[in-house]
């Protein structure tokens, strides 16, 4: 599956870069996330609480950086596993200057499997793209509202 898009947010671009890296601004952020612990550089444990449709459970796994280029870009690889299936994927962010703020732009190439592949790939999609939604409306509301 793959996922791509947009999203302005309000605020200077480094103080968006320093957000993304920040374990406790990103465990708030993400929906479902339980806990995001770094076990090394740039690599992180994490814990998240999942559900569609009737397919509900949690996830552990692993997520790593790479390529960074602060303040405009990196790339993340994630997998994950639990009751309900599997997840792997990579992502790649890109932050840019716009008036008013920074773009970050993201495409990611998901993979999902087990028992929450069977729901479909169309309702994934949906909450996907609602997670990611979610995800970025939380975190302007940190960075506007916080340090």
């Amino acid at each position: 599956m793959k996922l791509e898009g947009s999203f302005d947010i309000p605020v200077p671009r480094q103080k968006v870069w320093a957000a993304f890296l920040d374990p406790v601004r990103l465990t708030k952020a993400m929906p479902g996330c339980e806990k995001l612990e770094a076990i090394g550089e740039g690599e992180y444990r994490a814990v998240m609480k999942m559900g569609i449709a009737a397919v509900k459970g949690t996830f552990e796994g692993k997520v790593k950086l790479s390529d960074l280029e602060p303040p405009a870009r990196y790339k993340m690889a994630l997998e994950g596993s639990g009751g309900p299936g599997f997840v792997r994927g990579e992502a790649a962010m890109e932050l840019a200057d716009v008036e008013g703020g920074t773009r970050v732009t993201y495409s990611a190439d998901v993979q999902i499997g087990g028992l929450i592949a069977g729901v479909g790939q169309r309702m994934l999609g949906g909450v996907a793209k609602m997670m990611i939604d979610q995800f970025f409306s939380q975190m302007t509301e940190q960075l506007q509202g916080g340090p």
